[in-house]
């Protein structure tokens, strides 16, 4: 099975990369907190999440407590890659990259409010209606998270040709990345061991803390740490 997801991947890339202009104005990912600084000082968390992913849901509360826990010394960039097993992740995706482009403030806000209600967007929830019925859906939910300004604004978003390009691009640039499984996390560009399963907090404080207290005051070598730790709980 995931031999037949790569090859799909593989030719989705490989058929739509002429028609889309890349690399894409501006860096891929949602940052969070929003507005937060990202400078060659900032531990860098990069987290490959699918919308719709159990494991994604199970992995974002202990990952937003360990960014909340360091402060200003560490950053998330969240990249979405909606995986095709999942029938409606393209468009929770989609979602997503609408609410960013009007408020980055509210993006997690939303992300949020999909994975408390994510099983009404699984397979077998959804196999019996149509693409159109999910959208709506998608809309009545943004709407309830965020309030009634937003229920117009991800209506026509999805109307809108740049929401659907950058929900490709998304795909695209984690695809790059080697990603096929979520949650998959990198920090300062080394991948965890462990793709496509949570980390707990202990597990998020055993990664970071040799970062942000280098024994001695000297920067320890701890890219044979990330080799040998055990897989996310």
């Amino acid at each position: 099975m995931i031999r037949t997801v790569l090859l799909f991947v593989a030719f989705f890339v490989g058929t739509n990369v002429q028609s889309q202009q890349l690399p894409p104005a501006r860096r891929d990912g949602f940052v969070y907190p929003p507005g937060r600084k990202i400078d060659p000082e900032t531990i860098l968390i990069e987290a490959y999440f699918d919308p719709v992913c159990p494991d994604c849901r199970d992995a974002w509360e202990p990952l937003k407590l360990a960014i909340d826990h360091y402060g200003s010394r560490v950053a998330l960039s969240l990249h979405l890659i909606p995986l095709p097993y999942h029938d409606n992740a393209f468009v929770a995706s989609r979602a997503l990259h609408i609410v960013d482009a009007l408020n980055a403030n509210v993006t997690f806000n939303l992300l949020e409010g999909i994975f408390k209600h994510q099983a009404l967007f699984y397979n077998s929830q959804t196999q019996l209606i149509s693409r159109p019925a999910v959208v709506d859906k998608l809309v009545k939910l943004g709407t309830v998270t965020l309030g009634s300004s937003y229920h117009s604004l991800l209506k026509s978003g999805f109307s809108n040709s740049q929401s659907d390009l950058a929900t490709r691009v998304s795909f695209k640039y984690s695809v790059s990345r080697g990603v096929s499984a979520t949650p998959t996390f990198y920090v300062n560009g080394f991948e965890l061991p462990g793709a496509g399963s949570p980390m707990d907090f202990e597990g998020w404080r055993n990664t970071i803390d040799p970062l942000v207290k280098p024994q001695g005051g000297k920067i320890r070598d701890t890219f044979f740490s990330f080799l040998t730790q055990p897989s996310y709980k």
